[in-house]
């Protein structure tokens, strides 16, 4: 079965910066676009950003434009979020998800396979 593992949550200071992981494996070679969502305490999950497998064609929240980087590394099944300047509002839960198809969608609906999640806390 698909099975999607996140690393690289902690505690950061505004402005510092955070690296997530996501590792597939399983059942995901109908998984042809990689995302990354986020939820805060109360909040609704949100969309961050996606990529296809190949090419990498990407997709970004306008909150991260300019502070965040979705990449892939097809040998090694992972995808990275490379957080820069990172602000309080971005403490929450990062979910990575997988679906099927070409298009890096925001839709969180149209995701068929989660991760368990990785927390981010930023300090002001």
């Amino acid at each position: 079965q698909a099975q999607l593992v996140e690393s690289g949550g902690g505690l950061v200071q505004a402005g510092g910066s955070l690296r997530l992981s996501c590792a597939a494996s399983g059942r995901t070679f109908d998984s042809d676009v990689m995302g990354w969502f986020r939820q805060a305490p109360g909040k609704e999950r949100e969309f961050v950003a996606a990529i296809n497998w190949s090419p990498a064609r990407t997709n970004y929240a306008d909150s991260v434009k300019g502070r965040f980087t979705i990449s892939r590394d097809i040998a090694k099944n992972t995808v990275y979020l490379q957080m820069n300047n990172l602000k309080p509002e971005d403490t929450a839960v990062y979910y990575c998800a997988a679906r099927g198809g070409s298009a890096p969608t925001s839709n969180l609906r149209l995701y068929d396979y989660w991760g368990q999640g990785t927390q981010v806390t930023v300090s002001s």
